[in-house]
């Protein structure tokens, strides 16, 4: 295996290109123990110092470090809006699908979405703006891109699989306690 002598960055660029031969990398520092005339004199004596050599288990090492920085950015939870708002002050909820018909001055039929309200708008129990509302926003764990996978329960909120899972053993158990009342 050959070695390498490179600076440190492009010993970095090169391994991540697929150059892994045995790389020297070195480091090298300025000091400002030089005076400048402005004519292009010496600002300072340079020195170089040798890092590490990587090796056969170093590049291992980076690898797997390489794989789970990877991974890591796959790993993004989806944020997705509800269509429910509530106020910060009192609670209150406006959900779109409902629209609102406690609204002093006329009423907004159902299917609304929050953001087609009037700017006038206010919470009509406790009179605060539009401005104090913030939206409901579920997430959901998994790769983003495993999101549409198999049968549709990828997409699923926790509180969705656990109905899924437990309704579903509800089911057969009353299925299978069924069969004892056909004898």
């Amino acid at each position: 295996m050959k070695t390498k002598i490179l600076p440190t960055n492009i010993c970095y660029e090169r391994w991540l290109k697929g150059d892994h031969t045995k790389f020297v990398s070195l480091k090298s520092t300025e000091s400002s123990e030089g005076s400048s005339d402005g004519a292009g004199g010496e600002v300072g004596e340079k020195k170089v110092q040798f890092s590490e050599v990587i090796d056969a288990e170093m590049d291992a090492q980076m690898r797997k470090e390489q794989k789970v920085a990877e991974l890591k950015a796959q790993e993004v939870f989806i944020r997705r809006e509800t269509g429910v708002f509530n106020c910060n002050n009192c609670d209150y909820k406006y959900v779109e699908a409902d629209g609102d018909t406690a609204m002093i001055g006329g009423t907004n039929p159902p299917g609304t979405t929050f953001a087609s309200l009037p700017a006038n708008y206010r919470c009509p129990t406790c009179r605060s703006s539009k401005d104090n509302f913030s939206p409901v926003i579920e997430e959901i764990a998994g790769f983003a891109v495993n999101q549409g996978y198999g049968f549709g329960t990828n997409s699923m909120t926790g509180g969705q699989k656990n109905l899924l899972i437990f309704g579903g053993l509800g089911a057969f158990f009353v299925l299978f306690l069924g069969g004892y009342a056909m004898s």
